[in-house]
């Protein structure tokens, strides 16, 4: 069972991804050159608004130490490649997010450690948050860039076809990410399941007002509404497979990927809630 989740997990997110790139063309990436100021803020902002956000979690909750690590190494990671899928499924600009996912990745080299030196001042202990580079990497290439490259290249090879699909192909992506969701559950059930009271309250939280934060940065900007979604959507979502991996292989305190593990279980259906919202709100104000 175990094999099988670890094998089906990753070329799960790699078909969904690749069929996230068959919806774009590079038409869509070049017009956000016309909108720097939404690139910059989407990278930037979640910099600025959540660090402070997670420490004012934890002055409400008052986690025990090794959830209150989880959940600032999970606020400092990149955004998670899987928000392309959540801006995707709801017909957002997912352009602009894997542009957001890519670039945060490749900043995480910088900003791990910047804002793991914010947090050791405010609180007055270490943590030793460094960022893989070599991860960091492989998910860029190996499931960013490949899958997307992928996609994109069947549209324009064959048009027609992906076009008369593109409902189809949506269907089994919502399709694919439940039961992504299902292997992540079976494989992590009883750390889930022991940490119900004291993580999924607090991560359901930060999903929300990372949301939130990021809805109304779009606001301010002025931007669409599928931009809004889409920088809602990235601010949300977190790597939590670089958290795991720096809280596993650099720190060797697996209780710190608790967190990560139950915050990807709690963001995967309230952001498959928020698609299924947005949809509905876009199609209610079509006439």
């Amino acid at each position: 069972m175990i094999i099988l989740i670890q094998i089906a997990v990753p070329a799960i997110t790699f078909l969904v991804l690749a069929v996230v790139g068959s919806s774009l063309t590079t038409t869509d990436f070049a017009r956000l050159w016309r909108t720097p100021l939404t690139i910059v803020s989407g990278l930037i902002a979640p910099l600025i608004l959540l660090p402070p956000l997670a420490l004012g979690l934890i002055l409400l909750f008052r986690p025990p130490r090794e959830i209150e690590a989880g959940l600032l190494l999970v606020a400092a990671c990149p955004i998670g490649g899987i928000s392309n899928t959540y801006s995707y499924l709801a017909r957002a600009s997912t352009a602009l997010s894997v542009t957001l996912t890519g670039a945060s990745c490749l900043l995480a080299v910088i900003t791990i450690p910047v804002l793991d030196r914010l947090f050791e001042l405010v609180l007055q202990r270490p943590f030793g948050f460094r960022a893989p580079f070599f991860l960091l990497v492989v998910q860029m290439v190996l499931m960013l860039a490949l899958p997307i490259g992928l996609g994109m290249w069947a549209r324009h090879r064959w048009p027609e076809w992906t076009r008369k699909r593109a409902a189809l192909t949506q269907q089994l992506a919502f399709l694919a990410m439940g039961v992504l969701l299902a292997l992540f559950i079976a494989s992590e059930a009883r750390s889930f399941v022991s940490g119900l009271g004291r993580t999924v309250p607090l991560a359901a939280v930060f999903v929300v007002t990372s949301f939130l934060a990021g809805w109304l940065v779009g606001t301010m900007l002025a931007v669409p509404a599928p931009d809004r979604f889409t920088l809602a959507t990235e601010f949300a979502t977190r790597n939590v497979a670089v958290a795991t991996a720096i809280a596993v292989t650099l720190l060797g305190r697996a209780e710190f990927a608790l967190f990560a593990t139950t915050y990807f279980l709690t963001e995967l259906p309230l952001m498959l809630l928020a698609v299924a919202g947005f949809r509905r709100l876009r199609s209610e104000s079509r006439p």
